[in-house]
Order: C-alpha cells, then structure tokens, then sequence
C-alpha cells in the first residue's frame, strides 16, 4: 500500500481504479497528456510497446479520443471527458474498474456507447463495480445485483432474476 493511500485511508486504490461521479479531468491538459499521466506510474515497470498498445486500446474502444487527442481536455463534451476518463483509468491496467454513476448528465447515445464498451471490457475479463440509478442500463451489463435502499442491502440476486422480478421492475425499473 502507498504512503498516501494510508494516509488517505482509500485502501483499494492500489488494486482498482475508480471512476467518481463528478469528472475530473486534467482540464488544461490535451487529451493524450491525460492519458500519459495515468500510464506514468508504469514508465519503467512496464514495456513502452505494452504502454503504446493500451494507448491503441483505448484509442480502438473511444475513436473520438484519437481524432481529439491533441485537444484541451476541458473543452471536450461531457460525454468525451467521460470517455476520457474511462480511457485514463484503463491505462493503469485495474485489475477491478469502480464506476460511480457513468451516465450521470450524459445523452442517450453517449450512455448506449460508454456501456457497450463496459460490457466489452467485462467481456475481455476485466471486472466492474458499478453503482449506478439508471437501472435499466445497468442491469444490460450486470452479471450480480445488490440494490440498495437508504445504503441497506435490500435484494441481491442475479442480474437475470432481478430483471423478471415484477416487483423489481415496477419499483425501480418504471415498468411492470
């Protein structure tokens, strides 16, 4: 565990990374900078082929990135800060990848893109925690289920199971 991570009592962050709601960004940043930054801890450790590789990776999962890689960071749409982000956090190679609402303020057609790259990555065998309201989309990609109410576990089940519940579907879902 890192001096800081001890100091900051955020135990995890040496196995995961985790995405917050609010997007924090490297504003003044290019979009490439960005991405650099979060791959600098693996300068040395790792291959510069293995680091230009997860560059392709992400550039292959959010081509809008590559087309605005020399870009200010903060003058890119919510929904590619995002992405940005999601981008940024894969460069570390998480072993887990936490995502704090995703689709928060984005457009449908952003959230539908930005989750079928989650469902990919989950796919290819890297490991979501996703907290997210929009139940709907979420249940898309989820194997496993907790739902919470007033931060108590209330129901967990399979994703499958949750999305049949009548009950489920009426409270949460809007539909029965």
């Amino acid at each position: 565990m890192h001096r800081l991570c001890e100091d900051r009592g955020c135990y995890s962050c040496c196995l995961t990374r985790g995405i917050k709601r609010r997007r924090r960004i490297f504003g003044p940043l290019t979009v490439i900078e960005n991405l650099e930054l979060r791959a600098y801890r693996r300068y040395g450790k790792t291959s510069e082929i293995e680091i230009k590789s997860d560059f392709e990776m992400v550039f292959s999962l959010f081509p809008i990135l590559e087309e605005r890689r020399k870009q200010v960071a903060a003058t890119l749409s919510g929904g590619w800060q995002q992405m940005l982000i999601i981008g940024r956090a894969l460069m570390s190679k998480p072993k887990i990848l936490l995502l704090d609402e995703p689709s928060l303020g984005l457009a449908p057609l952003v959230i539908q893109n930005i989750y079928s790259v989650l469902k990919e990555l989950n796919q290819n065998g890297l490991s979501l925690l996703l907290v997210e309201q929009n139940a709907k989309v979420a249940l898309k990609i989820a194997d496993y289920v907790h739902v919470l109410s007033a931060g108590q576990i209330i129901l967990h089940a399979p994703a499958d199971n949750l999305g049949q519940n009548k009950d489920i579907q009426k409270i949460y879902l809007g539909t029965a």
